[in-house]
């Protein structure tokens, strides 16, 4: 039997060489929300997130609370209307107003002239004047009073200093909103608006889709490892922006390819937007099919033709509310990772979305109650509550 002593190490065999240290590669930066106002942690994985401009539609999202960076939104739509653009367009102004770098493929410029223009946050909008109402209620008036009299004098005796601290944090909490709101009667007038970048479809001796992607991935690497870019890519195959040849799968299935490499390989920097018209490409195609597949979610817009508006109306849940102008579907959203990242509870379910002049919103569709449900129906028409329903 052999000992040795225990402070003496094995020796080095001939094939036991030392591997020479191999160059590590530099890590991507990561897009904090301190560097950039725009981003927020998922309150679901803790993901960077950026807002789609929609309050409803980042609420749909599996949950994370807008669209994760480095995914891709696919937002299908049937008929001849164009609600689709309008999301995009909330997109786009949503990156501008968060200085944010947009990148626009197949439209001229005149698209980024239509944006519509920002209202302020959109917590502080969607703030309704009959639910502050209905909190004053509940207090008598003479305690209100003495509410706003102390208010006051607390407020006047706060040194110069702290009113100016707290004038500061205020301001730096209204530039740090995560989601904005838009008015679509009006246009939108930010100083970076001149980051928006126009990627025309120009002929050429390479396939259709090779130019763009260049430019889109030079417009990334030379930026500062910081910056956020939004790609929005409107009416994808429509044959009053592509030419023929765009359909054909050996062109846009490697653009589609390409296109989620380069934002895998970027994760923490990029978002994309995408609409198809399913009027001319349906989704029992296999084109389009493919281009589900390589999406991370996947929305379908059905509007309500004109000869359905009794059903337009029933879907409003109360007679103030204003009806909703179509159905939405969800067929697949950014879930991330097996073990979590995202849910799928919103899949499958009955949406309805409504377009006015200020916002777009997305709600669950509800049918109108039964004829006969005097109760039901009392309650669709906000009629008064109950005396036990009061509180004060």
């Amino acid at each position: 039997m052999s000992f040795r002593k225990r402070n003496i190490g094995l020796s080095q065999g001939p094939d036991r060489a030392p591997v020479p240290n191999s160059p590590a590669q530099p890590p991507q930066a990561v897009v904090r929300p301190e560097s950039n106002p725009g981003i927020r942690p998922s309150p679901d994985d803790g993901r960077p997130t950026t807002s789609t401009g929609t309050p409803s539609l980042d609420n749909l999202l599996a949950g994370h609370g807008g669209l994760p960076l480095g995914k891709l939104l696919l937002i299908e739509e049937n008929g001849t209307t164009d609600f689709a653009g309008t999301l995009l367009r909330y997109y786009a102004a949503e990156g501008v107003v968060q200085d944010q770098k947009i990148h626009v493929v197949g439209v001229p410029e005149q698209w980024g002239r239509s944006l519509p223009g920002l209202i302020g946050a959109a917590d502080a909008v969607d703030e309704k004047p009959d639910k502050r109402k209905g909190e004053r209620m509940k207090i008598a008036w003479r305690y209100e009073r003495l509410g706003e009299f102390g208010a006051g004098a607390t407020s006047s005796r706060v040194p110069t200093g702290d009113q100016g601290q707290a004038a500061t944090d205020g301001d730096q909490t209204a530039k740090q909103a995560f989601c904005h709101s838009f008015d679509l009667t009006k246009r939108l007038t930010h100083p970076s608006i001149t980051n928006i970048s126009f990627i025309p479809i120009m002929p050429s001796r390479e396939p259709l889709f090779v130019p763009i992607f260049n430019k889109l991935q030079s417009a990334i690497v030379s930026s500062p490892p910081n910056t956020v870019h939004r790609i929005v890519i409107p009416s994808l195959l429509s044959p009053a922006i592509y030419p023929p040849d765009a359909g054909q799968p050996e062109n846009l299935l490697q653009f589609l390819h390409s296109l989620r490499a380069l934002m895998s390989t970027y994760a923490a920097r990029v978002t994309a937007m995408i609409t198809v018209p399913l009027s001319l490409f349906p989704r029992e195609s296999g084109l389009v099919r493919w281009m589900e597949i390589l999406s991370d979610g996947v929305i379908e817009i059905c509007p309500f033709p004109h000869s359905s508006d009794a059903l337009a109306t029933s879907g409003a849940a109360t007679s103030q509310e204003e009806p909703p102008q179509g159905m939405l579907k969800v067929h697949r959203l950014p879930v991330l990772h097996e073990r979590g990242g995202g849910n799928d509870q919103n899949i499958g379910q009955d949406w309805a979305f409504i377009l006015s002049r200020k916002k777009f919103e997305i709600k669950p569709f509800s049918l109108p109650p039964a004829e006969g449900d005097n109760e039901a129906q009392e309650a669709a028409s906000g009629g008064m509550p109950k005396k036990s329903d009061l509180e004060f």
